[in-house]
């Protein structure tokens, strides 16, 4: 078999269970559809992914790398705090969208609650990461408490994925901007001096 059919196939086992993972969760996909699926054999996957939670952490480590490819490219250029608004608007739009069905890190962590399952640390260490970098955000936008301000928008942006996967394209988390928005403006408003 050549590098290239085994790269294939360990993309195609990849690619199928990021979408049954995404669609319907990762306890209700077992590794008989996800071979199935992608017309591979059982030794195959499991050359690849030892184990359906390797598989799983894998997903989960390829979303992260997705997430923030989108979040970087959704803070464009200009101010810190117009990069915060922007990436709630963004956010606003992916969220209504039919391709969004919620965050796969929150699921992860609700699916396997074990702080030592690999799903759950892999999700736990995006979180953090997420938290940290709108603590940056929000300290470089002159927020007097940028780590008040980054979590609330972390529970912002949290609401809208929940949101999204219960209402789908009719999610209230097409207000999320709006939302971000006003907080943001509040929580980096400078204190009056007297």
């Amino acid at each position: 078999m050549s590098s290239a059919t085994v790269g294939s196939a360990k993309e195609r086992i990849l690619e199928t269970a990021s979408r049954l993972f995404y669609r319907h969760g990762f306890v209700s996909v077992g590794v008989d559809t996800i071979i199935a699926e992608a017309g591979v054999a059982k030794m195959s996957l499991y050359r690849h992914f030892p184990s359906k939670d390797d598989l799983i952490v894998a997903y989960l480590e390829r979303s992260n790398t997705q997430f923030w490819a989108w979040f970087e490219g959704a803070l464009g250029e200009g101010a810190p705090r117009l990069q915060l608004v922007r990436v709630f608007d963004e956010l606003g739009g992916f969220a209504t969208s039919p391709a969004c069905f919620g965050c796969m890190f929150q699921l992860a962590a609700a699916d396997f609650p074990d702080p030592e399952h690999p799903a759950n640390r892999v999700a736990l260490a995006h979180k953090t990461a997420v938290i940290d970098r709108l603590r940056d955000l929000a300290d470089r936008a002159g927020a007097p408490d940028a780590a008040a301000l980054a979590a609330q928008l972390l529970l912002l942006m949290d609401g809208a994925f929940v949101a999204s996967r219960m209402f789908r394209s009719a999610s209230p988390a097409a207000h999320v901007g709006g939302a971000a928005a006003a907080i943001i403006k509040s929580g980096t408003r400078r204190p009056r001096l007297a």
